[in-house]
């Protein structure tokens, strides 16, 4: 998710200088398949980045610059010096795109920030140096490292000057032409200079060492550093002010053992460029590892306490739940406060927060049960370390009185409004705010100050590993909650300013997993990575062992959004880690094609347009779908789509289409161009219908379903849905909730929408449809569509609708788990079994057949891979009738419904039938039938 639009205005101190007041600014804010909302971050060294953008027209880009952008030759307007124009690329070398023929340019620098920009140029320098022009293009290196200013102009940084003399200073470069007028100013960015001369690669943080604590800060622009040593979480004078000392751009000093226990926070000195100072800058150590609970002071913890061990948490590494193969794994997407904020059967001391999962008989625990017992393998949690807009000290929050709110009608907006009024100030937001990455939310410990968060947490994983569950943490490395000198929420851009980074080889994410024993990493907007920072991430967790660092590093899986948009688009901030570049890595990524051909149209299209499953030309809504003849070749196009993502979305995976021609995914395209298929490998692709974003896939269907339709029929919709994702290829991802058809009252974006909007009901009383008209921000304009469904009786699922679904449900995943044909391990597998039938230009329009064959007599040559079952089919009916398919190459098979549909109380799935004789089976109305061909049988 990227940042939500209300975040952006508290980071815009860092990108509108205080000293352009009369300018004019544009904000590009765009959606998540264009352009992020809010600010994304460029990597260094595999590390997070914000730098200051700022073009001549101001425009705010999310990136380390705008699109290569040339200066004219005019003279320099008084507030220059408020844009960076300019790269510092390496040390020897400065990039900018300066109108640069005949003149020129001079490098100027201030330690006291003196700076000012005159007719004559730069004034209050304290050093001023020519630069003389390169005659070459930028180095290789540099056009690599910086791709998107490959053609701007190369200026020599002279010999003789050492960079690290100025670094700390303010910086700016003049071009001056032939006639010695100034005609251009700009200050510049640092990152390439600095990764050049101050690259580090020890440890940074507060390390404890027999009798010492030691406290290491990266901050190679700051002019001073000192720690403030404090007692307690809040109050108080220091107990002491120390003094870190420099050595190639990290800060250290080293203390007493009596440190620990203790806080401590920042002083940093340093020129800010978002205000053209020197600032004393107070910060948190951006390495931190545990927080007071206001936020503003860092905990001294060592985590290797003995006293922060839950009873046999040195075990866990060989107690967590087997994984044979990433090709195993299924994903059940959780926000922690979601799952036990509305549950009385926990206790109320530790609702919404970690303890809950521990509570082994309470109704959510026992629901989560089922489900591993079924055969989920992985809990992925919503962000859940330090983020912004929530406070950690649950006294100062604000609440509703949820009776009052239960009394008003199901289309009524008083409810968003009672919500919205409190939003920013209760205890509910999704977390992709980050303030903290390697400190635990306080919010959901019983107590946010000293270590309860950190036990706490470490309970909670140890809890779900042994009801079965591994552990997946959602990390957001490419965005930040606060910018600028001021401000809890800003962190980084106190320390180095216009950077930003955060260390890999001792950074968050491997911390994360031997200090918290996680077991896999859903990285936010992950596009917007560098892919060589995300196989480094693969490969520093890979090399992690049970012997020297408590987890197996090999068992860890990694996944994210591939999603390619904004500046890094195409590759321009160099090879991202998009879904077409991941091919091969072995690293997932969601794969909207199967989710949008499912659903229809796309989370930006209209809400009414429909999918495979929803209606499309088989049972019609009203909405304008064009001809009756276009929405059927839309129909069958869709499931194009969805048959490839069904063989794990494959490059190379051959299907015969709609026209009759054996294609490769490849070359089936989407509505926009790009090929479909995107992977080389099965655990690549990560199927899902729905996510914490946009709609539940109740809602969704309840909007894009035709309105007459019964609620019988939607709840068979949602089971079709989360039954193709179960029964595909690839890694399937479901939402907490898709199987008891969880409602958020048709929220679009509940982010920020409380408990209210966000309420889990495991008593299976409620779905928490019909709770209000969602918020206004994210969802005025469907309103008008929104109204009539929540105020129709019809469309609320009673409590027999929602335990059929986890019935369901829970049969999807015994049948996944019945054979590892549905688990394929590599890409040869998958095409030399998964066959799709019913395709070309005679099929029967709304119906999937998939056969996946193993290695038996009638095989020569394919591997037996199933003691249990030679071959299986699965028939797909998204029609509103019954149908029947026939097709010769099941004619004297010996198939048979799959044993936990024999004996579902689905009675429905239980009609379905196959004739051996004809090869003929008949399925009824929007249903999914597995049938098996068992060895025993065949033998």
């Amino acid at each position: 998710m990227s940042i939500p639009c209300q975040s952006f205005s508290s980071l815009l101190p860092a990108i509108i200088s205080s000293r352009t007041p009369s300018a004019q600014f544009h904000f590009r804010i765009y959606n998540k398949k264009t352009r992020p909302t809010g600010i994304s971050t460029q990597l260094r060294h595999g590390l997070p980045l914000i730098t200051k953008c700022r073009t001549r027209t101001y425009h705010c880009y999310c990136s380390s610059s705008t699109m290569p952008l040339k200066d004219s030759a005019s003279a320099p307007p008084q507030d220059s010096l408020s844009y960076s124009r300019a790269y510092w690329v390496s040390s020897s070398i400065i990039a900018w795109n300066v109108d640069a023929v005949g003149g020129s340019c001079f490098l100027y620098s201030s330690r006291s920030a003196a700076l000012s920009v005159t007719d004559n140029g730069i004034e209050g320098s304290d050093f001023s140096i020519k630069l003389e022009r390169h005659d070459q293009r930028l180095p290789e290196n540099v056009r690599d490292k910086f791709p998107h200013i490959q053609d701007y102009n190369a200026f020599k940084v002279p010999t003789s000057l050492d960079p690290k003399s100025i670094l700390k200073d303010q910086l700016a470069v003049a071009f001056f032409d032939s006639s010695g007028h100034c005609i251009s100013v700009t200050c510049l960015q640092l990152p390439g200079v600095l990764d050049d001369i101050f690259s580090y690669w020890g440890p940074l943080g507060a390390i404890f060492l027999n009798e010492v604590v030691s406290l290491h800060l990266w901050a190679p622009t700051a002019q001073n550093v000192r720690a403030f040593i404090y007692n307690g979480p809040s109050g108080g004078e220091p107990l002491g002010i120390v003094n870190l000392k420099e050595s190639n751009g990290v800060w250290s000093v080293n203390g007493p053992r009596s440190w620990e226990g203790c806080y401590y926070v920042y002083e940093v000195s340093v020129y800010h460029p978002s205000t053209l100072k020197i600032e004393k800058c107070i910060a948190n150590d951006p390495y931190a590892r545990g927080l007071s609970g206001d936020g503003k002071r860092t905990f001294l913890v060592n985590l290797d306490s003995d006293a922060l061990k839950p009873q046999k948490w040195d075990d866990l590494a060989d107690e967590k739940p087997n994984i044979a193969d990433f090709s195993d794994i299924s994903i059940y997407e959780l926000h922690v406060r979601d799952f036990s904020a509305n549950d009385p059967t926990v206790d109320p001391e530790v609702r919404g927060g970690y303890l809950a999962f521990t509570s082994q008989d309470s109704a959510g625990v026992l629901h989560l049960k089922k489900l591993s017992d079924a055969g989920l393998t992985h809990i992925h949690l919503l962000p859940t370390f330090h983020f912004g807009d929530v406070d950690d000290e649950k006294e100062k929050w604000k609440s509703v009185d949820m009776e009052m709110l239960k009394s008003l009608p199901p289309d009524s907006p008083e409810q968003q409004e009672y919500i919205t009024a409190i939003q920013n100030e209760d205890g509910y937001n999704w977390g992709y705010n980050p303030v903290l990455w390697g400190v635990p939310k306080g919010s959901y410990a019983t107590n946010p100050n000293g270590s309860c968060r950190i036990i706490e947490f470490r309970k909670m994983v140890q809890a779900l590993n042994f009801i079965g569950l591994r552990v997946v943490l959602d990390v957001v490395y490419n965005h930040l909650h606060g910018s600028g000198p001021v401000g809890d929420n800003s962190v980084l851009d106190k320390i180095v300013p216009g950077y930003y980074l955060r260390r890999n080889a001792d950074g968050f994410i491997e911390n994360s997993t031997f200090n918290y024993k996680i077991d896999g990493f859903r990285f936010d907007l992950m596009g917007h990575m560098m892919k060589s920072t995300m196989m480094r991430a693969k490969s520093v967790l890979k090399n992690l062992s049970r012997e020297n660092d408590g987890v197996d590093g090999s068992r860890i899986f990694i996944y994210g959004e591939g999603w390619d948009f904004g500046e890094v688009a195409n590759n321009g901030r160099g090879i991202n880690a998009s879904q077409f570049n991941l091919a091969g890595t072995g690293i997932g990524s969601f794969n909207d094609r199967i989710r949008d051909a499912l659903l229809g149209g796309s989370p930006f299209g209209h809400p009414l347009q429909q999918g495979f499953l929803t209606g499309l030309s088989l049972q019609p809504n009203g909405h304008d779908h064009g001809t009756e003849a276009n929405a059927a070749r839309v129909l069958d196009v869709s499931k194009d789509h969805i048959q490839i993502g069904m063989a794990a979305n494959l490059k190379e995976f051959v299907l015969t289409n709609r026209d009759g021609q054996e294609v490769k995914g490849s070359e089936i395209l989407t509505y926009g161009g790009d090929p479909v298929a995107y992977t080389l490998q099965p655990v690549e692709t990560i199927n899902y219908v729905s996510a914490h974003d946009n709609e539940t896939l109740f809602d969704i269907i309840s909007l894009k379903a035709a309105m007459e339709i019964s609620i019988d029929e939607r709840c068979r919709i949602n089971h079709l849905a989360t039954s193709i994702i179960a029964l595909s290829q690839g890694v399937p991802f479901f939402h907490c909730g898709d199987e008891i058809l969880r409602s958020k009252s048709l929220d679009r974006d509940s982010y920020n929408s409380g408990d209210w909007f966000n309420r889990l009901d495991f008593s299976y009383n409620s779905n928490n449809w019909g709770v209000g008209l969602p918020p206004k921000e994210k969802n005025e304009k469907s309103w008008p569509i929104i109204k009539p469904r929540l105020a129709s009786p019809s469309f609320k699922p009673h409590k027999n609708h929602i335990l059929s679904a986890l019935e369901n449900f829970q049969n999807l995943l015994h049948i996944r788990y019945s054979s590892i044909l549905f688990r394929l391990r590599t890409a040869n597998a998958i095409q030399e079994r998964v066959r799709f039938h019913n395709t070309g230009g005679s099929q029967v329009p709304g119906v999937i057949v998939m056969s996946i064959e193993d290695g038996h007599e009638g095989v020569p040559g394919l591997t037996q891979l199933d003691p249990e079952y030679a071959y299986i089919v699965v028939v797909i009916n998204a029609c509103p009738t019954e149908i029947s398919f026939t097709s010769a190459v099941f004619r004297g098979k010996l198939l048979q419904l799959h044993s936990v549909q024999m004996m579902s109380t689905d009675n429905l799935v239980k009609n379905s039938n196959y004739d051996p004789s004809s090869g003929c089976f008949r399925v009824p109305s929007r249903t999914t039938a597995v049938f098996v061909e068992p060895r025993n049988i065949q033998e």
